[in-house]
């Protein structure tokens, strides 16, 4: 395989020739995360609690646009990080956010002086901040964490977040966990709140659940977790590309060498352990927006297209669900 090394402030990163395109912003090639957890304390140098680097926050950015992201999606789970992902999104034009309560959070409902009033300030968040604010969540349901909420409390707040949708006509932005069922008869059962469509994030199930999730007209978003199996592989290879949003849900899901959608990987960074920060470097082990190349190119090899074209395509699904209005 030919390569081309594109020198960047942020270092060299070795590019196959057909990507050098999509890089550097030719034919048109460009990218959407719509979904980065920019919130996270590990772009604060923060890790488990305990402080290893300076906060470099602004550094990933200079690498996404670098990298020729056009816009990045930070999600939001919770009001208060709704809160400081709007602050984030003041950095760039090109930054924009979600607003909502993830599944395993949903307990903050019952914390707050009342549910309605926990919905209410979420509300006046979106209200009050509509040129950044692009969809409603990270909200649905996760039966693999019911450590942190319970099954029926995900449920019944879940079914309250869609109203918003349906008050700010808003996409859904759509987090579903070994709750497939569940989760899609309450999409049904609340299909007259839900005129703006959605995404169902980081996606890992079955092709018949997805082949659900399609035909209720949402997106199917994929990142790295979404590519960790051979099974997986077959699913998304299974998908139609006018229905597919790439993502990174970065700090979390890179895909890992001993994935076998590793072996379609051909951009490549570089990298240096936490404890041995430096600046302009990514960090091994955390996830960040410009990896999202690496997701495109999986994408690109199991549905045998040209990356650059698939690129563009995916990039209008973004514009279309999130950006028509922008």
């Amino acid at each position: 395989m030919q390569t081309s090394r594109v020198v960047t402030s942020r270092g060299l990163i070795k590019l196959p020739l057909e990507m050098r395109a999509l890089y550097v912003g030719r034919k048109g090639g460009f990218i959407r995360d719509i979904g980065a957890n920019l919130t996270d304390p590990m772009y604060k140098g923060i890790y488990n609690g305990n402080k290893k680097h300076k906060e470099d926050l602004e550094n990933v950015l200079e690498r996404s646009w670098e990298n020729n992201l056009k816009k990045i999606i930070i999600t939001c789970g919770s009001l208060d990080d709704s809160i400081e992902g709007l602050k984030i999104t003041s950095l760039s034009d090109k930054l924009f956010c979600t607003v909502g309560c993830h599944p395993t959070r949903c307990d903050e409902f019952n914390k707050a002086k009342s549910p309605e009033a926990y919905l209410n300030s979420l509300t006046d968040v979106i209200k009050n901040n509509q040129s950044k604010v692009v969809a409603i969540g990270e909200c649905g349901l996760d039966n693999q964490r019911l450590h942190f909420c319970s099954k029926e409390v995900q449920e019944k707040y879940f079914e309250m977040q869609l109203k918003l949708s349906e008050h700010f006509n808003l996409p859904l932005f759509l987090h579903c966990r070994d709750a497939a069922p569940s989760f899609i008869g309450i999409l049904k059962k609340n299909a007259d709140f839900i005129k703006s469509g959605g995404v169902v994030h980081s996606f890992d199930g079955s092709l018949k659940e997805a082949e659900e999730i399609i035909k209720l007209g949402f997106y199917i978003g994929i990142n790295g977790c979404s590519l960790r199996t051979e099974d997986n592989l077959k699913t998304i290879s299974e998908l139609p590309i006018n229905r597919i949003m790439l993502e990174t849900d970065c700090p979390w899901c890179e895909i890992k060498q001993s994935h076998p959608s590793y072996s379609y990987v051909k951009t490549k960074f570089n990298f240096v352990k936490k404890e041995k920060f430096v600046d302009g470097f990514m960090v091994k082990g955390r996830n960040e927006p410009s990896t999202i190349i690496q997701v495109l190119e999986v994408l690109a090899s199991l549905k045998k297209e040209d990356p650059v074209s698939l690129g563009n395509q995916i990039y209008q699904n973004t514009i279309d669900l999130f950006f028509k209005e922008k």
